[in-house]
């Protein structure tokens, strides 16, 4: 686990710190590290209320607003040291049908934080993002392919006074909307759908994600791309598990639906390096002799034709190590 030490007595601020991933990484650094103070910026006023009454720790605050909102982003983050930028529209259908929201809260609004945080003196920010943003071909990915385009040149905006980063991971079992959680709070289903039975994706739990984001808010030198080591599932597998007794019906891949995802591309794979848990991506924007010495260091080059993806992946979820988790869940 990676020591939090580095947080002592520093002002955190998590965008979207109501959704599923904001509000169990407020719970943990509340209690691991020793912050000053923790914020929580969303728009949505009914889960900032129920985590009041959940949480009665008093280095927590509450910001109502939203990241479309650059005056607001500019107050919220006076005084803040760190930014946490997981806010986001992540329903892939929904925004295939509203394409001009996304851009306007996952490119404008990840711009609106960039500028924020430089004019306000944030030390360090780190989007949260997605393995939807590798080789994306859904608006979804292509948006969060822009956010990460964004921070890592908004280094060059920022001079060495506010470092930018990303946490690039692919799907978070049990996180609020997705398919694990479709599928737990329907038990007695006698029917599931699946678009494809070979169909594979990577999976990873809150408390890895957690791992992850410590790891590279301690050690980001600012336009990393940073990629944990996490299993690959069929989700042929995952239906057995969960829906064991339902029927599977096989309705065909949907409209920006990938049958395998990408977490780190062969092109990037060029200017990346491997560490024991994770990858890091370097930036080609910026020399990285000096800046990335550290992670040149500990890490290794990639080999010439290397691509991570849920489907040549080394390392699988078992049916076993999925039933565990999910009694954890529950």
């Amino acid at each position: 686990m990676t020591s939090l030490d580095f947080l002592k007595n520093k002002t955190i601020l998590v965008t979207g710190g109501s959704g599923s991933f904001g509000r169990n990484f407020v719970k943990y650094l509340l209690n691991y590290s020793q912050a000053k103070k923790i914020i929580v910026f969303s728009r949505d006023e009914l889960k900032q209320y129920q985590m009041q009454r959940e949480i009665t720790d008093g280095r927590l605050r509450f910001f109502l607003g939203d990241i479309r909102d650059l005056p607001r982003l500019e107050r919220a983050f006076h005084g803040v040291d760190i930014v946490l930028h997981a806010a986001a529209l992540k329903q892939i259908p929904a925004l295939e049908y509203n394409p001009f929201e996304a851009v306007k809260t996952n490119i404008i609004g990840s711009q609106n934080v960039i500028e924020a945080a430089i004019d306000q003196g944030v030390k360090k920010v780190l989007l949260i993002s997605t393995d939807k943003a590798a080789q994306p071909i859904n608006l979804y990915g292509s948006t969060k392919l822009c956010a990460e385009k964004l921070f890592i040149s908004g280094n060059a905006y920022a001079g060495g006074a506010t470092k930018f980063s990303c946490a690039r991971y692919g799907n978070v079992i049990g996180s609020r909307g997705g398919i694990v959680e479709v599928l737990l709070n329907r038990p007695n289903s006698s029917k599931v759908f699946l678009t494809d039975e070979r169909m594979t994706r990577f999976w990873i739990i809150l408390e890895q994600s957690f791992e992850l984001v410590s790891f590279a808010l301690k050690n980001m030198a600012g336009g990393e791309i940073f990629i944990p080591k996490i299993p690959s599932m069929k989700l042929m597998e995952l239906f057995e598990v969960i829906a064991p007794n339902a029927q599977v019906e096989i309705i065909g891949i949907r409209p920006g639906e990938k049958l395998h995802e990408v977490l780190l591309t062969g092109e990037e794979a060029r200017h990346a390096v491997e560490l024991k848990n994770c990858f890091i991506i370097l930036p080609e924007l910026f020399s990285t002799d000096k800046r990335y010495k550290n992670h040149l260091v500990k890490g290794k080059k990639l080999a010439a034709e290397f691509c991570y993806t849920s489907d040549n992946n080394q390392c699988w979820l078992s049916k076993n190590e999925l039933r565990n988790i999910i009694k954890k869940l529950n």
